[in-house]
């Protein structure tokens, strides 16, 4: 039941959250503060134990072609559809995971202050992030629909409700970008049922379905796109600095840190390992619009003048990478992949956090009136430049341990694709490092350099106690990662392997 306690704690705290009386607002902010807290050690536990089962997966999955999953529970829910609940762990599962409950507890950390409507809005906030654990342990298709819808519709009435700016446009636009996207996937899931012959949506049963290539030709860029949409692939990437923009700070650290991350999963798990063929064929199709998505998220981020429109462009970019790992399909381009969701998702959580705690202060986005910030705010300072220089893949920071893996993926090339193409793609992704760097700089040298332009910041506060747990965290994480990448380099290694295998590819 390890899993499934993952999964349905939020849910259990949301109800708590939900049946408490409004008038205690207070009690509702530490009902939630405790139970993602508590799920924050659960997941810990959960840690240790799969360290402990998945000793010596590396060598057994050298040359398996299906996923090695611990801590499994299978329970019969619609036997005559080939339905069934479920749940399991893997190290990529385990990596997501991790990812999701350090995001979700800092996030209401960060959300201290929120006082319009806290019950509705703490409550759909565990709603949302039930489902998103549920995405990332569910193996039958069905339940990880199911678990994947339920973390995108919140999302319309957190930011239509206590979103800032045109956040009823945003919420539409989300929303209705991020359905057309599903009907995509849910398209593809039906396509696999069916043409395995199997009818089943067990995804470890699939994948010992021999699909025809021409099957897989049309279903792959079904699914690949479908998850692209939430994966913000270029063109349909336009919802998300919207949506990024209007968001409220704990809501805006799920969905980069944590949501857009079920496309790169998604597109993985599924698209690439499911249907190897498909993606041989698409890959450098998908490898060149990606290579768009990273220099057009870098060079939209130097124009805005917004801070969260700044930090949303800087987020297509880097969640470009994430899809750009994913179609070099070969092991050091994978690894990169999924080092990047969980590095850019503390990185982003980390950012929107930080943007939130200062327009708190402030009360403007706008990186023209602001200045000299450093100087009554140097907590803030400090882990704005530290998240800043991961993000521009300074060594020693996590960023860098993504960015030279999924770079290096893309130069090595693989059998199956131009080998020319590919390395011209990779240069020019590169590119974006120097992109990155002026953009990064020169906003935050904006913000928090020199003199005070406005006196009336002269008096502001810096980070309160909450705000700095919650920012210490994730600029922890950010160091850990990138001085010792071996803590989720060993987790995710063994993962990828079956995948490789299926594309014929090798270690």
């Amino acid at each position: 039941m390890q899993v499934s306690c993952l999964v349905f704690l939020p849910l259990l705290t949301a109800f708590l959250v939900i049946m408490t009386p409004r008038r205690f607002s207070h009690l509702i902010r530490w009902i939630s503060v405790f139970g993602t807290g508590l799920h924050l050690v659960l997941t810990i536990m959960t840690s240790f134990l799969f360290w402990a089962e998945a000793k010596g997966d590396g060598e057994l999955l050298r040359t398996s072609l299906v996923f090695k999953l611990h801590l499994v529970e299978k329970i019969s829910w619609f036997d005559s559809l080939g339905i069934q609940y479920f749940v399991g762990i893997d190290g990529i599962s385990l990596a997501m995971v991790v990812l999701t409950s350090i995001i979700i507890f800092t996030g209401v950390l960060a959300s201290w202050n929120v006082k319009e409507r806290a019950k509705e809005f703490f409550a759909l906030l565990l709603i949302l992030v039930t489902g998103v654990f549920g995405v990332f342990v569910s193996f039958d298709l069905f339940l990880f629909f199911m678990f994947y819808e339920l973390a995108v519709l919140p999302m319309y009435l957190l930011i239509g409700i206590w979103g800032t700016g045109p956040k009823e446009y945003a919420a539409m636009k989300l929303t209705l970008m991020l359905l057309i996207g599903s009907a995509f996937i849910l398209v593809g899931f039906f396509a696999l049922y069916y043409g395995s012959g199997f009818y089943t949506f067990d995804l470890i049963k699939l994948a010992t379905a021999s699909f025809p290539v021409d099957f897989q030709r049309w279903v792959f860029p079904m699914i690949f796109v479908g998850f692209g949409v939430i994966g913000a692939l270029y063109p349909l990437h336009t919802w998300s600095p919207d949506g990024h923009s209007s968001a409220p700070t704990a809501v805006s650290m799920l969905h980069a840190g944590v949501l857009m991350k079920l496309g790169g999963y998604g597109a993985l798990r599924i698209a690439v390992f499911l249907l190897p063929e498909g993606a041989k064929y698409w890959g450098l199709f998908f490898m060149g619009l990606t290579t768009i998505n990273i220099l057009y998220g870098s060079f939209g981020a130097i124009w805005q003048k917004d801070l969260k429109y700044f930090t949303a462009y800087s987020s297509v970019s880097h969640c470009g990478f994430v899809l750009f790992g994913i179609s070099a399909l070969n092991f050091m381009g994978m690894k990169g992949a999924v080092i990047q969701m969980f590095s850019h998702g503390i990185m982003t959580g980390l950012f929107f956090g930080l943007i939130g705690m200062v327009y708190g202060r402030t009360h403007t986005r706008i990186i023209s009136e602001m200045g000299g910030l450093a100087r009554v705010m140097p907590w803030l300072a400090t882990c704005f430049y530290i998240g800043g220089l991961a993000s521009l893949g300074l060594p020693g920071l996590s960023g860098f341990i993504a960015e030279s893996h999924v770079f290096l993926g893309g130069f090595f090339g693989n059998a199956w694709q131009s080998g020319v193409l590919m390395k011209i793609f990779t240069l020019i992704a590169t590119l974006s490092i120097v992109v990155t760097a002026v953009y990064v700089l020169r906003g935050l040298g904006r913000v928090f350099q020199g003199p005070i332009e406005n006196v009336e910041f002269s008096n502001l506060g810096d980070a309160t106690l909450s705000e700095k747990l919650s920012t210490g965290i994730l600029v922890a994480v950010l160091i850990v990662v990138g001085l010792y990448p071996s803590i989720l380099i060993d987790v995710i290694e063994p993962a990828i392997r079956p995948v490789l295998n299926r594309l014929g590819g090798k270690i």
